[in-house]
């Protein structure tokens, strides 16, 4: 009997018009949406209505380009086309990157130079934009441990980064407390708040997670707008001291610059940190718990301990940030502790990929350094920067870097010889 095969897909001719329809109604769409806004003005002053009809042609057109290459990525993505050609440009250049040092080794000594006279080479402005991401990157890489170790999502990560900068604040504003001294003791807290909040959320998971983490962000935040005695309410703590300069008398740029190189010590020493954890005995229960919470509970892993180590190891870095970014500002109030701030820090590792240590650093340079050089802009900047974030979502969902599995291998002792057995014994 001869097997009759079917071939489910369209032929190109006709699919290439379906979708040129689709597009078509899609702009069409949209030019009735966008009416009223870009065709029609009406000044008020000279009674006279303005018909603005080639910006509804420009709106159409666009709209139908956009939508037809949408729907051909989207086509091509659910066909796997380019899912080979991907894989093979990852062999061969994303694996070699990462495994061959002939490429590490100059890449990191162009990289080390670069940062070295970055803040000699730019403006002041550039530098303290540098300073901005180089502290998100620490953010993103704490809520890592969170959220892309140990698979717990956690909304309001913002708060252990409010108690960091408020305890320098107000250390710094009744007792004269230094940065330096200060700096270990707001990681410290910042860790204890973690633990607080660790212990009642020891049960939830999912969404009920994030729903009470969410809370506990708000609640701090309400606490610190509305305690007047305690955090100065709304008007915020002002003449915070910048980090010490050991009687130097650095002036405003000498402090900026200070300050970029003390970042940099911190975000490689952050770095070696999380990579060493996510290597360690803690770091593979992490894992563990990410990929199956009852299944880790049953290996004997200890549930309870390894979600406060990740919730307490997290909120360090968030307290060190928060430090730092009060003796930066020289001024905090609640207003800068929003819970926007903890959705720009998820979106970072979302954005740059769970579990990956160089791609929360890409995710951090893309999500705080691209708004700030789309200013030119102006009005299209964060428009430009939504639909890119969209465009990466959809087609790279896994992050711009993903984190690469490890793989432990356990190799068998060697075997010895017979004939050195032998002689053992003889001797």
């Amino acid at each position: 009997m001869k097997a009759v095969t079917t071939n489910s897909k369209r032929p190109l001719p006709g699919l290439v018009l379906s979708e040129i329809a689709k597009s078509a109604v899609v702009a069409v769409w949209f030019m009735f949406l966008t009416f009223p806004i870009m065709v029609i003005r009406i000044s008020p002053l000279d009674n006279i209505i303005e018909w603005r009809w080639m910006n509804l042609l420009s709106v159409g057109a666009g709209t139908f380009v956009l939508s037809f290459l949408w729907r051909y990525l989207l086509e091509r993505k659910e066909r796997g086309g380019g899912h080979n050609e991907a894989l093979t440009w990852q062999k061969r250049v994303g694996l070699r990157i990462r495994s061959d040092r002939r490429i590490h080794v100059p890449g990191l000594i162009v990289l080390a130079v670069f940062a070295v006279i970055f803040p000699f080479v730019f403006s002041s402005y550039q530098t303290s934009i540098m300073i901005t991401a180089l502290m998100y990157v620490m953010l993103g890489l704490g809520l890592n441990i969170v959220v892309g170790l140990a698979g717990l999502l956690d909304l309001g990560y913002v708060a252990f980064f409010a108690v960091g900068a408020y305890f320098y604040a107000l250390m710094n504003h009744h007792f004269g407390l230094g940065f330096w001294a200060a700096l270990p003791f707001a990681g410290a807290l910042a860790a204890v708040f973690g633990i607080l909040l660790g212990f009642p959320v020891l049960r939830l998971r999912g969404d009920y997670l994030a729903i009470v983490t969410l809370g506990f962000g708000e609640i701090i935040r309400l606490i610190l707008e509305n305690w007047n005695e305690f955090s100065f309410g709304p008007s915020g703590i002002a003449g915070i001291s910048r980090p010490g300069d050991f009687g130097i008398g650095l002036t405003l740029q000498g402090h900026t610059i200070y300050l970029y190189y003390i970042m940099i010590v911190l975000v490689l020493l952050t770095m070696v940190v999380v990579s060493r954890l996510r290597n360690s005995r803690i770091g593979r229960a992490w894992i563990a718990l990410r990929e199956d919470e009852v299944a880790c509970q049953a290996m004997g892993i200890d549930k309870t301990k390894t979600k406060l180590t990740a919730f307490a190891l997290g909120a360090t870095w968030a307290g060190f940030v928060g430090c730092i970014l009060a003796a930066k500002t020289t001024f905090i109030n609640p207003a800068s502790f929003t819970f926007m701030e903890s959705a720009i820090i998820l979106s970072i590792v979302v954005l740059g990929g769970m579990g990956s240590i160089i791609g929360v650093v890409v995710g951090a340079f893309i999500l705080i350094l691209l708004p700030e050089y789309l200013r030119a802009f102006s009005e299209y900047r964060m428009l430009a920067f939504g639909a890119s974030m969209v465009l990466i979502m959809v087609f790279r969902p896994q992050g711009i870097i993903s984190g690469i599995r490890q793989r432990y291998v356990v190799r068998p002792e060697i075997e010895p010889e017979k004939g050195g057995e032998e002689d053992a014994a003889c001797a």
